[in-house]
Order: C-alpha cells, then sequence, then structure tokens
C-alpha cells in the first residue's frame, strides 16, 4: 500500500505484516487466557476461562435432558479449547466517531460490538477480519445501513482448512459493482499469501441472512481444500463445514466406530452437506449414498468423492425426508442411517420414513438438544432403542454441544 491511502496506510500494513511474522507459529500459552473482553455483551461465548468447570456444567445438563434415555457417556473434551472456530463472521458498520467498526451483533439485537480479539476464534483468520476492515476504510467502502438500504458493505466470513492453512474470503456486498475491487484484493493477498480465494457474495436484499443467491468470484478457484480423517475436501463460502475440525474428527470417527460397520452394509448419508460423514465411512462399508438439499454442497460433494476416489459413494440431490419416503414406499431400506439435521432436528415425514423403512442401525448426530430429545422420543416410541449417549464438546465456552446417538432396532 504505497499510493492513495493516506492516513490508513501505516494501520493497514502493521496489520499485514503481523499476519506475516506470526502465521505459523503462536508464540503464546493457550492453557491461561484473560477473561473475554466482551463478555456479556457479543454473544459469541461465556467469557469464561475455567474449561474443566464448563465441562461439568455441560454434563450436568446434559444428563438432566438424556438421562431418560440412558446413561450419558462423560463429554469427550477438547485438549486445548482456545482458538478452535476456523469459520469467522463479522458484520460492518459505523461507529459513534463515524469510524468503520466491525464485529458482532449484541444478542437480540442488531446494535455492533466491535471486536479486536476472540480467543475462540482462528487467530489468522480474526488479523484478517480486521485487516479487511481497515482497507475497506482506507478505500472509502460505505458499509451497509439497514435502516436506509445503502451503503456497499455488510459482512466479512474467513473460513481456513484446518490441515491444509489455506484461506477463503467472502466479502458480502449489496451490489456487484466493487470499487477498485481488483486493488483491493490484490493488496489482501500479498499481505496475507494463505488466502487461496476471495468471493464477493451479492445479497442486497432487506434481510437477516448473511449470504445472498449470487457470487463473483475475484480471486482464486472460489473454494479451499481441507484434509479431514484422512480425506480431502472442497469448501465453498455457503457449504455446511463444522467450524471446529479438531474435533470434527474425533466426532466422525466416533459415529463411524458406533455404526460397527464390517464391509458388507448399504450406509444412507442423510443430511450430508458436503458428504464428510458418509465419505468417512465409506471405507469400511459396502455402499454409501448421501443425501443433500443444497446445491452448493451437493456439487462439493460429488466433486469431493471424485478427488478422493472413492467409487462406493452416491451423492443424491433432494430433500432427505422426500428421499426417505420415496425408499420407504419402494420398499428399500439400508443397513445403516446416519442422520446430521440442522438444529431444528429431523422433520415429522422423515421420521415416519425411517421407522417406516426399519434400518437395523440409526447413528444420529445433533447440536440441538430440545430437538434431539423430541426426535428420540418419537424413535423409542416407534420401534427403536437408545444404546449409546456420547456427547462430544465441539464449541467449547458456549452452552452449545453436539451428541452421538447410537439407536438400534426392537426385535418384534
Amino acid at each position: 500500500m504505497k499510493t492513495g491511502m493516506s492516513g490508513k496506510t501505516g494501520k493497514v500494513e502493521k496489520a499485514g505484516k503481523v499476519e506475516k511474522a506470526g502465521e505459523n507459529g503462536r508464540e503464546h500459552s493457550r492453557k491461561t487466557q484473560a477473561r473475554c473482553l466482551y463478555a456479556g455483551r457479543c454473544g459469541g461465548c461465556s467469557g469464561e476461562t475455567d474449561y474443566e468447570a464448563y465441562l461439568q456444567m455441560k454434563q450436568k445438563a446434559l444428563i438432566r435432558s438424556f438421562s431418560r434415555f440412558g446413561r450419558v457417556e462423560p463429554i469427550l473434551p477438547m485438549e486445548d479449547p482456545h482458538f478452535y472456530r476456523h469459520k469467522v463472521h463479522a458484520v460492518f458498520g459505523r461507529g459513534p466517531k463515524g469510524r468503520l467498526i466491525c464485529g458482532t451483533y449484541r444478542a437480540g439485537t442488531h446494535r455492533i460490538i466491535p471486536i479486536e480479539s476472540c480467543f475462540i476464534e482462528d487467530e489468522l483468520s480474526r488479523r484478517l477480519v480486521l485487516f479487511i476492515r481497515d482497507l475497506a476504510e482506507a478505500f472509502r467502502l460505505e458499509p451497509y445501513d439497514e435502516d436506509t438500504g445503502r451503503g456497499f458493505l455488510r459482512h466479512v466470513q474467513i473460513r481456513k482448512g484446518y490441515a491444509t492453512g489455506e484461506v477463503l474470503v467472502t466479502l458480502v456486498a449489496a451490489s456487484p459493482v466493487f470499487p477498485s475491487g481488483k486493488a483491493f484484493v490484490r493488496l489482501l493477498t500479498e499481505q496475507f499469501p494463505s488466502v487461496a480465494s476471495v468471493v464477493l457474495n451479492i445479497n442486497s436484499r432487506r434481510t437477516s441472512l448473511v449470504l445472498g443467491e449470487k457470487e463473483k468470484v475475484l480471486y482464486g478457484s472460489g473454494s479451499i481444500r481441507d484434509r479431514l480423517c484422512g480425506l480431502t475436501y472442497r469448501i465453498s463460502s455457503r457449504s455446511f463445514y463444522q467450524v471446529n475440525p479438531a474435533q470434527t474428527e474425533k466426532l466422525y470417527r466416533l459415529a463411524v466406530s458406533l455404526a460397527g460397520l464390517t464391509g458388507r452394509e448399504t450406509v444412507l448419508d442423510t443430511y450430508c452437506g458436503i458428504g464428510t460423514i458418509g465419505m468417512t465411512a465409506a471405507s469400511a462399508a459396502r455402499q454409501v449414498i448421501g443425501v443433500e438439499l443444497n446445491g452448493d454442497a451437493v456439487r462439493d460433494a460429488r466433486a469431493n468423492v471424485k478427488t478422493n476416489g472413492l467409487h462406493n459413494v452416491d451423492i443424491v440431490g433432494g430433500d432427505a425426508g422426500a428421499f426417505m419416503q420415496e425408499q420407504a414406499l419402494r420398499g428399500r431400506a439400508p443397513d445403516v442411517v446416519f442422520m446430521d439435521p440442522p438444529r431444528s432436528g429431523s422433520t415429522p415425514v422423515f421420521l415416519e420414513a425411517l421407522t417406516a423403512m426399519a434400518p437395523p442401525t440409526v447413528v444420529y448426530i445433533s447440536c440441538g438438544p430440545e430437538s434431539l430429545v423430541r426426535d428420540l422420543t418419537y424413535l423409542t416410541g416407534h420401534g427403536y432403542a437408545v444404546k449409546r449417549l456420547c456427547p462430544v464438546d465441539m464449541f467449547p465456552f458456549t452452552e452449545h454441544v453436539e451428541m452421538v446417538v447410537l439407536l438400534s432396532r426392537r426385535k418384534a
């Protein structure tokens, strides 16, 4: 940055140099962290730092919710519970003195809390967010105003590959016309060599949804790669990919081991996203069928199957409930069903079709305790028994927890 950015040049250059100096190393201990500066305001975490106490609190809450179904096993902790989020998001706006700010909404509001540091977000990704803020100020990019519908820059989303280190930057704007976009991207990628792709997502609607339907690739391929459980995955801006890859490996290996695969089974991976769970199980199964509604995720999943040379995995685009219903009507039943629905849980159509198909084994992965209780109540009332309840701490220092449940079909 050498010309045309007086007043902001030093700040932007400094942000980039910090990233270059520290990108491959972490100089401070993760075991002891100061209390979060934004505790009680941003809502992203609890703000507490005693991890063991937090795990105990989660365990007690899980026992209260799920003991009716059986013994809740000890929660699987994270070895180092800091800086684990490999998907970082920030919203842009104007501060009290008119300066450009970025951060997160205060819980329950649309008031932006400026965030400078976060002990659960990947550090490189957080530095990138701050650099983009300063770069946007230098380029005089106007933040989007929800009240007037005017302005350009709405959000930024950073996704970083856990194993590859590749970074995907998604800039969410209200217009496809990006003033000085080429210069902006050039400076960004020069300062952060790990940025493999930059995408402009266009969201011109007055909506609380972050991403719009249209995108323009400004740099790279529009996606990044990561490795999980020995397989390579393509990740695009709108595809679902767990935010904590270190714990995701533990989660998926646990889910596959609970399924008890012998190499002879037909496996149905519902709500499959980019194919991660089914592909992890593929080496131990005869056939895997993945079902996903999101078109971007379907394309990524099919590309991932091809990249990894998996000849026993097929990806079907469509609603999981409708697919299950169709299969049930045709009298087709897999040996194992993996289900990883959204936080709201499964639909009545899906659950009715599942019990009609009556697969011997179901592995339910859930991030929503309330919806899981509801769905387990239905399944245990329609021929299934809960065999294992295995919590995994995917989101340290938050109230959220992932649960892996093994269900078996009861004999008539």
